[in-house]
């Protein structure tokens, strides 16, 4: 029986005396009946005693060839982001919009407490103080994990703030979300548990007004590290409308020309479509440097002198293993040779070392698969599952900028919007004005990745790629974009469209991707310096023949260049068709009518062209 006295104000055996806080995890042991309470201090040693315990239960084995560095695989049946389980509790369903699986928040308490009664049983309940951003920002947002995971309290120690610094810093009265997580596996006297506990029915359940977030059954990625997508996106998306900010899922990445003039780019792209190889871009171009601020989620807000400011709310990297190597991404590689990482549902080698494919261009003669498997390349099955992930910090990274935890952020300047489109969508596209920007990023698209569960390369709509992450109605948040161009002194950044993905009529990729985007976002650069020749199409400024940097890709590369930014009026015909269903399925009352007249006006565009 947890002896409830430790969660009491006042006694010295906690880290904090915040009552909130208190009396919320007395009623959560009182509730799931956890063996013991342990207050997470984010310390080394705690570490140690943490992955020490996952790999004595066989959920971690060490790596020799990586220091302080742990491979593991999870249950198949939980490898990714469940949208399916994943739940808007709004108190008005009208709030969850089209995009969200709602169901009434008195309904979806009571269910889930009858799941979480008893959950944490035999088990240990760690209590996480984390905080998204930099702890010095003027308006830190602090969250409290609750959790039966060891390997949750492992990567949250990676991917956030946390530890006895955000203990400090909440003080007594500090507002925080609450985020209760459990695998949903309780144990009895003396039974021996499993490598990966999870349960079959799984709920990520989120409750805006509350700024609440309950899990159950999932113990991986984005469904179980509730600081992730949960708060950074959902619950911080309702901030931001409520505060006038944006929570996006963004990268951040700070471009400095051979002439020395430096900018910053946010870039949405949905899960799998290259954030992670941008934000660590190795540039092809000589004289160019990159560096990373953020890889998945900026946080934006206004600064003084009229600009977006972005903030990168994570301290860590979790990004897709496969298609990860010193070709794509050598920074990403440079990172995780430093160790400090978890990788889970990776290949494993013989020789203490992990693999995935992309990794090298040679396959390793034998493996241990991500199900934990022998495998030689005649098996005929990955030996790393598609959404198989490195967990890593993000301080580590050879790219890192030096301001990349700067408490007021960094100005941005472009935004880029992108997704994997095979045809229609060109290489790059500069917008007319911000709503027009909007416009195009309301109706983004991109075909499905391994990243969620579900079927593979389905195109489908993917708005500021922010569908699955959305905390309030899609067409509220599109209304809360317009309205950033209405504020007194706005000076909004430029909003382009890229897709590194475009296919030629044999399958083959138009454009060579990875170092070599730098070429596109040298344009963009220069066509916000009034620089960079471009032609105007029905859906926007497209590069001049010419216009874009193609030093050293041979002269095959124009004619590939010219199909990559084509702009096929009978492709978008189509498609505006398709954005017309997109629209409906929004609802009349709730879409702004600027982006019903900026569709107009694209049509228009598209007809005199005929």
């Amino acid at each position: 029986m947890t002896d409830l006295s430790t969660c009491a104000p006042g006694t010295g055996l906690t880290p904090t005396d915040h009552a909130g806080i208190l009396t919320w995890v007395a009623e959560v042991a009182e509730l799931t009946a956890p063996a013991r309470i342990v207050f997470c201090d984010g310390s080394r040693a705690e570490w140690h005693r943490l992955t020490g315990a996952l790999v004595d239960k066989g959920t971690f084995v060490p790596l020799e060839a990586k220091p302080n560095s742990f491979w593991c695989v999870s249950d198949p049946e939980d490898v990714a982001r469940v949208e399916d389980r994943t739940f808007l509790c709004s108190e008005d369903p009208a709030d969850a919009g089209p995009t969200n699986n709602w169901v009434d928040p008195v309904d979806m308490r009571t269910v889930m407490t009858e799941h979480y009664r008893g959950a944490m049983a035999g088990r240990t309940m760690y209590v996480i103080a984390f905080c998204m951003g930099p702890l010095d920002a003027e308006d830190p947002k602090f969250g409290v994990q609750i959790t039966d995971s060891e390997y949750v309290a492992v990567s949250m120690q990676i991917m956030t703030r946390s530890g006895m610094l955000v203990w400090e810093r909440l003080g007594i009265g500090a507002e925080f979300v609450k985020c209760l997580h459990s695998v949903g596996v309780p144990l009895a006297d003396d039974e021996a548990d499993v490598p990966w506990p999870c349960d079959r029915t799984k709920y990520i359940s989120h409750f805006p007004e509350r700024r609440e977030i309950w899990s159950y059954g999932s113990g991986y990625g984005g469904n179980a590290l509730l600081g992730k997508k949960c708060f950074a996106l959902r619950i911080a998306s309702v901030l931001g409308r409520d505060e006038g900010w944006l929570a996006e899922h963004m990268l951040i990445l700070k471009l400095t020309s051979p002439q020395g003039k430096t900018h910053y780019v946010a870039a949405a792209f949905p899960s799998s479509c290259g954030k992670t190889n941008l934000a660590m871009l190795e540039p092809a171009l000589a004289g160019w440097q990159a560096e990373t601020i953020g890889d998945d989620i900026a946080w934006l807000r206004f600064g003084a002198d009229g600009r977006l400011y972005a903030v990168n709310p994570e301290a860590g990297f979790f990004g897709v293993a496969p298609g990860t190597g010193v070709k794509t991404n050598p920074n990403a590689i440079a990172t995780i040779q430093l160790g400090n990482s978890v990788f889970t549902n990776t290949a494993r080698t013989d020789d203490g070392d992990i693999w995935w494919e992309g990794l090298t261009d040679d396959t390793p003669a034998y493996l241990i698969d991500w199900r934990g498997r022998s495998w030689t390349p005649e098996t005929g099955t990955p030996a790393a599952h598609p959404n198989s992930r490195y967990c890593t910090p993000i301080a580590q990274c050879p790219s890192v900028a030096p301001e990349w935890n700067d408490p007021t952020g960094v100005p941005i300047s472009a935004i880029l919007f992108g997704g994997r489109r095979a045809t229609t969508v060109p290489l790059v596209a500069e917008s007319f004005d911000w709503a027009h920007g909007v416009f195009t990023a309301s109706v983004l698209s991109s075909e499905t990745t391994a990243a969620a569960a579900g079927q593979v390369g389905v195109v489908r709509r993917d708005p500021m790629a922010m569908l699955p992450f959305l905390g309030y109605h899609v067409g509220d948040y599109f209304a809360h974009w317009l309205s950033l161009a209405d504020r007194d002194g706005a000076r909004l950044p430029k909003i382009f469209q890229v897709n590194w993905f475009r296919r030629s009529a044999d399958g083959k990729f138009l454009w060579p991707g990875f170092g070599d985007n730098v070429r596109v976002l040298k344009w963009v650069l220069e066509r916000l310096d009034g620089d960079g020749d471009a032609i105007e199409t029905p859906i926007g400024y497209v590069p001049a023949p010419g216009a874009l940097d193609l030093t050293g890709l041979g002269e095959r590369a124009r004619s590939l260049v010219a199909a990559a930014l084509a702009v096929d009026v009978d492709e978008w015909i189509t498609e505006t068709a398709s954005i017309d269903e997109w629209y409906a399925a929004i609802g009349d009352y709730r879409l702004p009518e600027q982006l019903r007249e900026q569709l107009a006006a694209l049509k228009l565009r598209l007809a005199k062209t005929l």
